[in-house]
């Protein structure tokens, strides 16, 4: 069955749309909200450069595809089929597209499109039920294949934006030590210029002083 359902602005990760009350009759929902909203993290900086994929999690698994900057994401059984799951998000991309479609680029707050919960929910129920006459017809429609879909692991997927993460902090703190290094370094060498030539400019200041005192005085 289908549990959640989120759609998001790849580009800066913001939701744009949510089903209400998916989460009634998922055990932990907001453990699986927070996955999501990482994934989408993820995928706005760039970690998961699949346009298609189907993420496992414990009992359940997100299948998500991005179209026009825009992730359509589902999570459902493990059991439930890869290929309505991917139906069900195509039809929610048809009507978000055609409703909000020139709304969606400038959408400044999350959530924006919060009334698009109304066609989720009126779709996920089409769907619930695998063995309906018009579900059995999808899924017997070769038109749409969805076995070359990767399926990974929710934490492999996840570790690798944190472990991208780790490596960008490091690289900016490494930088950032760089330049202080090389500050001191500049300051030590101004020093030691400072300390091997400060006796030859006195002792330069002193004859000039004293050449000009003995010329003032002839």
């Amino acid at each position: 069955m289908v549990k959640l359902t989120m759609i998001a602005r790849v580009t800066d990760g913001l939701p744009l749309a949510e089903g209400l009350d998916d989460s009634r009759d998922v055990p932990d929902a907001d453990y699986y909200k927070q996955q999501v909203k990482s994934l989408f993290k993820n995928l706005s900086m760039g970690h998961n450069e699949a346009s298609r994929m189907s993420i496992e999690s414990g009992p359940y698994i997100f299948h998500y595809f991005i179209e026009w900057r825009i992730c359509y994401l589902t999570m459902c059984d493990c059991s439930y089929p890869k290929k309505l799951a991917f139906q069900y998000l195509e039809d929610l991309k048809n009507e978000f597209e055609r409703v909000n479609g020139s709304q969606i680029e400038t959408a400044a707050r999350p959530y924006a499109f919060i009334k698009f919960d109304t066609f989720i929910q009126k779709t996920k129920k089409l769907y619930q039920d695998t063995r309906t006459q018009r579900n059995v017809a999808k899924l017997n429609d070769e038109l749409y294949e969805v076995h070359q879909i990767m399926t990974r692991n929710v934490q492999e997927v996840l570790g690798v934006g944190e472990k991208l993460d780790q490596v960008s902090q490091m690289s900016s703190r490494l930088t950032s030590e760089s330049r202080i290094y090389a500050d001191k370094a500049r300051d030590l060498n101004r020093q030691a210029l400072i300390r091997k030539w400060a006796p030859v400019a006195i002792v330069i200041g002193v004859v000039s002083l004293l050449f000009w005192a003995k010329n003032k005085i002839w």
